[in-house]
């Protein structure tokens, strides 16, 4: 196992959400249009990136704080481990919308959906697959 783990950022997120009390709870909450910049260098890889209607956008809550190990999530109000929550605050903030892809031009991603802090690091586009990627209610409730 690698003592250091290397990130590279392929692009930059711009929201109108500038601080956590600004952000939906769940980007899919959101109606507002926000822009998904990715560096020039990766441009080759957004080919045929419009035949899709949704992506899946990892990236970075750069204003997290790695210390916590517990949250309280607002949906109720017990203390619970980082790793049964969604909270922004973790020891590795790495974050997942998925979101509706509305208009591609060049390097810029025009989407819909997103909680993302305006600023956000970008680490990787994938596409959404419903058939793949959902799973059905019966398989994932919160005991």
């Amino acid at each position: 196992m690698p003592k250091d783990l290397i990130l590279r950022p392929i692009g930059n997120i711009h929201t109108p959400y500038t601080s956590l009390k600004d952000a939906p709870h769940q980007g899919r909450l959101s109606e507002e249009i926000c822009k998904i910049e990715v560096f020039p260098e990766f441009l080759p890889g957004l080919k045929d990136i419009e035949k899709f209607t949704h992506l899946v956008v990892l990236y970075w809550m750069h204003l997290a704080d790695r210390r916590k190990l517990t949250a309280i999530p607002p949906h109720n109000s017990r203390d619970h481990g980082v790793f049964s929550t969604r909270s922004p605050n973790r020891p590795n903030p790495i974050a997942m919308d998925v979101v509706q892809l509305l208009n591609v031009r060049g390097n810029w991603l025009e989407v819909c959906g997103m909680d993302a802090l305006n600023g956000s690091i970008l680490l990787d586009i994938k596409p959404y697959s419903a058939g793949i990627d959902s799973i059905s209610q019966d398989s994932y409730v919160l005991k």
